[in-house]
């Protein structure tokens, strides 16, 4: 499905270029252009106008599903763990495997210096208050 779309934008993209190509230039720009022009009909400007902007919608709705067809596979992934692994992650835990300094900054400790006592561990959400 995917590289159909994609064929398909492709040759959107080379008639967009082509229709803005054929347009005939205002004079603007780089000062060139004017004169007599490849189609100077008037027509024929508005059948390119209307092309081109037909052309560049349906441009956007090929990028559109492009961009929904590449979010449906994607799973979610760890930063922490480097590499290309792939792991899904649950707000709130720890990734398997981290400990040591990564562990106290989450707890909100500062780091222990190598060899210390460590200082009992905080909690790890919000303290509600008590009343006594």
């Amino acid at each position: 499905m995917q590289q159909v779309v994609i064929v398909i934008h492709l040759m959107l993209v080379l008639a967009l270029i082509g229709t803005v190509l054929l347009q005939r230039s205002e004079g603007g720009g780089l000062g060139i252009g004017g004169g007599s022009g490849f189609m100077t009909n008037r027509g024929t400007a508005n059948v390119l106008t209307r092309a081109t902007a037909i052309l560049a919608g349906l441009f956007f709705l090929t990028s559109l599903v492009l961009s929904i067809l590449a979010g449906l596979n994607r799973a979610p992934s760890s930063i922490i763990r480097g590499g290309g692994e792939r792991a899904p992650v649950t707000p709130g835990t720890p990734p398997p495997g981290s400990g040591g300094l990564l562990k106290q900054l989450q707890q909100g400790a500062p780091p222990s210096p190598p060899g210390a006592p460590s200082a009992p561990a905080a909690p790890l959400g919000p303290v509600v208050p008590q009343s006594k």
